[in-house]
């Protein structure tokens, strides 16, 4: 079978950019946040609950891009920090609801306001307003055809 000429195949031509964009993004992203003192996962956990009254682990699980395996020893090491608790559903005690306490409701008011300050400009050099919605609409449909699978 003969490769076909990919060089000037669309589709793919966006293939390299956006890994890249992503990578570059993670490395900044993911240096800030360890500079919070928190890791990635932990991060995505804390301001995932911000501002919400509880989430259950499901919820949680389905809602960050912590993966089912990894999120409970993120919630473990939370809980150890003081940031998190976790509280049994009323009428299922097989279900859990994550909450954070005081401490971590502190947290995520500080880390998230400090984070957003600090990704805001990279975004603000590269796009305008209107770009910022035009691109976000594009990479959701992106990410919504790959998640389809082979289902097309």
């Amino acid at each position: 079978m003969d490769l076909p000429n990919l060089k000037d195949d669309p589709y793919l031509q966006v293939l390299r950019p956006l890994v890249e964009a992503y990578l570059a993004f993670s490395r900044i992203d993911s240096r800030h946040i360890r500079s919070l003192r928190l890791t990635p996962s932990q991060f995505d956990v804390i301001v995932t609950l911000g501002d919400t009254t509880g989430l259950t682990c499901s919820q949680l699980s389905s809602q960050t891009l912590v993966t089912k395996g990894t999120l409970t020893g993120v919630l473990d090491r939370l809980e150890t920090k003081g940031l998190i608790k976790r509280e049994s559903v009323l009428g299922d005690k097989r279900r859990t609801k994550i909450k954070l306490t005081e401490k971590g409701g502190a947290l995520f008011r500080k880390v998230f306001a400090a984070h957003i300050a600090f990704i805001r400009p990279f975004f603000a050099r590269a796009l305008s307003p209107q770009e910022v919605h035009t691109a976000s609409t594009l990479l959701l449909r992106i990410r919504d055809s790959f998640q389809k699978g082979g289902q097309a």
